[in-house]
């Protein structure tokens, strides 16, 4: 691609008792007759650490160099103070974080990436899981995944699958096992990567992900190795504890629309899911708290008959009473343990789920934490599932772990209702409560977290720990919890002579592998404390955590990663930073907006506004203005822009779908006399055709009126109109002197803003935007100016620094294998009126879309409106 072939790529990992050691090793050659850059773009878990980098070009080895935070931190503001880059590391998806980095090398050069990364393998629903990105972007010579699994306790079952495997793939996986030892491998040719007989396109393109589990002829599992030990608690055949779960649900305004469907359409899955010895509630908050019951009542066949119907007419209103729903949920729960309502064994859990932040009753965040910790008081676990971007995940995820719980992330997508049910599957069998492991206090140092409020089946309990004396060769652990029918407890005895007999096989083995287990879980759970604590004790986990990032070379929240690279061809030393969950501030207000819009148009009480805003909250695509063209980009929480520069009286097709017959285009206007001083004049779309060939349908728009025809018959409006117009494969709803929302057949939505100036003004004159929602119902092959972006497009941003505007940085883009240049900038949005722009962040694109658009953008003219 681009010059450049990467003609091999290696993905080696090892897995040792759950821990996975991971190198990821690319190949790459410049073909071309002069420098060229080479990218390095791989996707790793979120919960994986990097530890470490190099590149070698030409014999000579570029490591990369693991610093505090702050070090590396002064070393990239000095970057920037130059015009260099820094950010390589960046949150990519729900469960990956992508590293890229890029080098010029001379023609003929070689260059060799290596990037190394570990993680602890969590078990879920039975099994532990490996995820492996892969995506190359080029068919490669020499492509492999290799994964090798060692554990002592012997494997039960091993799978491997890919989102990319076709019929013709799948038995290029090979797999074996037997007894403690796992391989995998993946070796397709080039012709096998291809993703047609002729094609040049790889279908490597996805997850390939990696599944196993463990034999468990006793509860736990104990290893000891050099001075540490790690101890592995997953007890199976347990009767499972009834559990006592009260649903507190965000019912507030900005919930409104695909959100609460799918928040209904969730909860009626798992009411499928309750057992019969459960107990369980509802409580909605909006500006109100409602409940639906006044106690926990057991889920009898009949009482789930009426919560569905409950669940069913669960519907939107007002603000956020966050505190008030909560709160209910929490004294709800004490009353029935008080009055003992509920079984005596069993486990009690809150899951509550809210898109947005506290803003009735009590709203302050750190007041809120507060009470709910006091009335918690650790009796039960709080799970608090933020859904969307909008809320404050950081507040969510302190109350959630201080109150033994955790926070998730729920996913605006199509499938958010899966993502909801899915979370309430890790914790809906709840197996022990209470569960402590204990360890002699003389004889260990540095635990890890030993007590758990809960265990649930298909999960696994990891706790390590560093000897005292690291010649001891043998510990005796203390296990105790409280199940269904009893009380479980007793003790469990390993030596170090058993751990080294099990671990003969020494081409399995990493380096000090369970000191790094340890090292990882602790670093992992000093972050967690981290979160919630405050003052001296934050700085002490602090400091802990980053000594031990610094000694065992994690790149942490806390670390960073210095990448030097040889001085020639511009290239500039980067940064490599953890990205923490958090709200991206470009996100943050693109979410803040369409929630204001939503809620506007809820005050306003207007059905064709409401669907016209709550459908499609945040991302659709417009052009409006000078023309302005705004591309969101979902996957990325970002939007890209252009403008197009033509004169007055071109025509340009903005949208052209043979599937569905419907086409769009715009002709220019420009302002009523020429500004001699300008070098570009201002034009705008003046006028707007919309046509269905199928339905023989067409609208014409103008700034003074609306005109349709269908087939010979014509119906004409005016904007001073206030009308809403349904026949067959229309429907037109015009809001006086604002806009106008169309759709046509099963195809996208268009929204037109009428923009009226002073009749009177001595230059600019009256023009339109358009905006398209559910632009997903058109098919795939859609081309025009807007229509090429109705489908994905990936991106990168490097190299962010300095630009002529202080306010608006310049980066480099790289898009469809093209390098630009393009400025952080702000585009108009009029949807909600003409009078009321908004701005939305984007990336600028300059002239005229280069190497954005397909081809160039005289492409796009066309001889008529029709």
């Amino acid at each position: 691609v681009n010059g450049i072939e990467i003609y091999s790529m290696k993905i080696d990992s090892k897995v040792t008792s759950r821990f996975a050691h991971n190198v990821i090793t690319s190949q790459a050659v410049n073909r071309g007759n002069v420098h060229k850059e080479v990218f390095f773009d791989v996707e790793l878990p979120k919960t994986a650490f990097i530890t470490n980098f190099s590149m070698t070009i030409d014999g000579v080895t570029y490591p990369g160099t693991i610093k505090e935070k702050e070090v590396a931190k002064k070393q990239y503001e000095k970057a920037v103070s130059k015009g260099q880059t820094a950010g390589l590391v960046k949150a990519s998806g729900r469960k990956t974080e992508k590293f890229t980095v890029s080098v010029n090398i001379e023609a003929a050069s070689k260059v060799t990436f290596e990037l190394t990364y570990e993680e602890l393998l969590k078990r879920q629903f039975g099994k532990y899981e490996m995820f492996i990105k892969v995506k190359p972007k080029q068919l490669v010579k020499d492509f492999e995944i290799k994964v090798n699994i060692f554990e002592p306790q012997g494997i039960t079952e091993l799978e491997a699958e890919g989102t990319f495997i076709t019929n013709d793939l799948q038995n290029i996986i090979k797999k074996t096992f037997s007894d403690k030892k796992g391989h995998i491998s993946f070796k397709p040719t080039v012709d096998q990567q291809r993703t047609c007989a002729n094609c040049s396109q790889s279908v490597l393109d996805g997850d390939f992900t990696v599944r196993y589990d463990v034999k468990r002829t006793t509860p736990d599992n104990l290893q000891i190795v050099n001075g540490y030990f790690v101890h592995f608690f997953a007890p199976i055949n347990l009767p499972k504890l009834p559990k006592n779960v009260i649903f507190v649900i965000d019912i507030s305004g900005s919930m409104s629309g695909r959100g609460i469907e799918q928040t209904r359409e969730a909860l009626l899955k798992i009411l499928d899911d309750i057992k019969e010895d459960d107990f369980f509630n509802f409580i909605l908050f909006g500006s109100e708290v409602h409940t639906w019951k006044e106690t926990l009542i057991k889920a009898t066949p009949e009482n789930l008959d009426e919560a569905k119907k409950f669940v069913r007419g669960i519907d939107t209103e007002g603000m956020t009473n966050l505190y008030g729903g909560i709160m209910r949920g929490i004294d709800m729960l004490n009353a029935a343990h008080e009055g003992n309502l509920v079984p005596k064994r069993s486990a009690s859990i809150i899951i509550m789920l809210t898109d947005g932040q506290p803003n009735v009753g009590i709203s302050n965040i750190q007041d809120i934490q507060v009470h709910v910790k006091k009335a918690m008081e650790g009796k039960f676990p709080l799970y608090n599932l933020g859904f969307g971007y909008g809320v404050d995940y950081s507040f969510l995820e302190k109350m959630a772990l201080e109150n033994k719980g955790l926070a998730r992330r729920i996913y605006p997508d199509s499938d958010a209702a899966l993502q909801l049910q899915g979370f309430y599957d890790e914790v809906s069998n709840p197996m022990l409560t209470d569960v402590e492991l204990n360890y002699p206090e003389n004889e260990i140092s540095d635990l890890t977290k030993n007590s758990f409020k809960h265990f649930y089946d298909g999960s696994e309990i990891v706790v390590a720990g560093r000897f005292v004396d690291n010649n001891q060769n043998s510990l005796t652990v203390d296990v105790r919890g409280e199940g269904a029918n009893d009380a479980l407890s007793y003790t469990t005895q390993q030596d170090a002579e058993q751990t080294a007999k099990a671990f003969q096989e020494q081409e399995y083995i990493f380096g000090d592998y369970i000191e790094r287990l340890w090292a990882y879980l602790t670093i992992e759970q000093l972050l967690e404390k981290r979160i919630a604590a405050t003052g001296e004790e934050k700085e002490n986990f602090t400091a802990e955590a980053l000594d031990l990032s610094l000694k065992y070379k994690f790149v942490t929240p806390l670390t960073s990663m210095v990448v030097t690279k040889p001085e020639d061809y511009g290239n500039q030393d980067g940064i490599a930073d953890k990205p923490i969950e958090g709200i991206d501030i470009f996100t943050i207000l693109l979410y803040l907006r369409s929630q204001f819009f939503l809620f506007v148009c809820l005050l306003a009480a207007a059905p064709q506004l409401s669907y016209l805003y709550t459908a499609h909250p945040t991302w659709y695509t417009s052009v409006d203005g000078d023309p302005h063209f705004i591309i969101s980009v979902p996957q990325k929480e970002d939007a890209i822009c252009f403008n197009i520069n033509e004169n007055p009286g071109a025509v340009l097709n903005l949208i052209n779908d043979p599937v569905t017959g419907i086409t769009v285009n715009g002709e220019l206007i420009g302002d009523k006399r020429a500004n001699s001083g300008a070098k570009i004049q201002n034009t705008y779309f003046g006028k707007l055709g919309i046509a269905n060939k199928h339905l023989h349908l067409k609208l014409t728009v103008t700034p003074e009126k609306i005109t349709i025809q269908n087939g010979n018959e014509k119906t004409g409006f005016t904007w001073l109109d206030s009308v809403t117009l349904q026949q067959e494969g229309l429907t037109l709803t015009i809001n006086r002197k604002k806009n106008l929302v169309l759709s046509m057949g099963s195809g996208a939505s268009f929204v037109i803003v009428l923009h009226q100036v002073w009749k009177k003004h001595p230059l600019h004159q009256d023009f339109l935007g358009l905006y398209i929602l559910e632009s997903d119902k058109l098919s795939e092959q859609t081309r025009g100016l807007l229509g090429q972006f109705f489908h994905p497009i990936d991106f990168t941003i490097l190299e962010i620094h300095p630009g002529s505007d202080p306010k608006k940085p310049d980066a480099t883009m790289i898009v469809k294998n093209n390098e630009l240049t393009v400025t952080r900038g702000w585009q108009k949005d009029y949807r909600r009126g003409p009078k009321h722009g908004i701005d939305i962040p984007c990336w600028f694109v300059h002239n005229n879309g280069a190497g954005l658009i397909d081809g160039v953008h005289t492409d796009y003219i066309v001889s008529s409106l029709f």
